[in-house]
């Protein structure tokens, strides 16, 4: 990883640890959210499932009501500490851990991530992809949900190298970069498929929600 990806993503952790109390906004404040989290019924989440950096634990309860289990991930310990208030679930196991480089002792049906692909560097995708490809068992699927290209003009943009990268300004006025990545549908599904996945990606509402099965072979 390059010293940009090394700087941003710990930049990244810092802003999501700073600004937990203030990441259920959106969700109260934009439909298309919660036109998004309803839609969890319709998507193929089963068995054992890993949810990779959960968050305040906004989708956790809606896999936990679908799952055998789901062990859900995040870096962020002020994050982890809303989710687990918001899912007393006894199916439900909180990790934290940096989702880039934990790697599960066990292998699931669904890994599911939501708003989590965009904050991954360009260079890091294919590593993180082969990741995922790990951590699924024979016949699972990768599930997720993020924001598409339209997202990007509600976002204010900084240059950081070759990382695409976006200004988040917390109440206190404090400001953290982020790595964003606005996936276009069609280009995503083209990188999957290069890689040997299986994707179906669309366009949602301006968001992207995808499902992947793995290169054969990789479980």
């Amino acid at each position: 990883m390059n010293s940009d990806d090394d700087t941003l993503l710990a930049e990244q952790i810092a802003y999501y640890r700073a600004g937990a109390a203030e990441y259920d906004r959106p969700y109260a404040e934009r439909a298309q959210l919660q036109r998004l989290l309803a839609m969890t019924d319709s998507l193929p989440i089963s068995g054992d499932v890993l949810e990779l950096a959960c968050g305040t634990g906004q989708w956790t309860p809606l896999l936990a009501a679908r799952a055998r289990s789901v062990t859900a991930v995040d870096a962020a310990a002020e994050m982890l500490s809303v989710a687990r208030a918001r899912t007393p679930a006894p199916n439900v196991r909180f990790v934290r851990a940096d989702v880039l480089e934990w790697r599960p002792q066990r292998r699931y049906r669904t890994v599911f991530f939501a708003f989590w692909l965009s904050h991954v560097p360009p260079a890091r995708l294919p590593a993180f992809w082969s990741a995922v490809a790990g951590m699924l068992a024979p016949g699972g699927r990768a599930v997720f949900v993020d924001d598409g290209p339209s997202a990007a003009a509600a976002e204010e943009s900084v240059t950081v190298g070759s990382v695409p990268t976006v200004l988040r300004r917390l109440d206190d006025g404090s400001r953290y970069r982020v790595v964003k990545v606005f996936h276009d549908a069609s280009t995503l599904t083209a990188d999957l498929t290069a890689l040997g996945w299986t994707a179906r990606v669309q366009d949602v509402g301006g968001s992207i929600v995808g499902i992947a099965e793995p290169p054969a072979g990789a479980a």
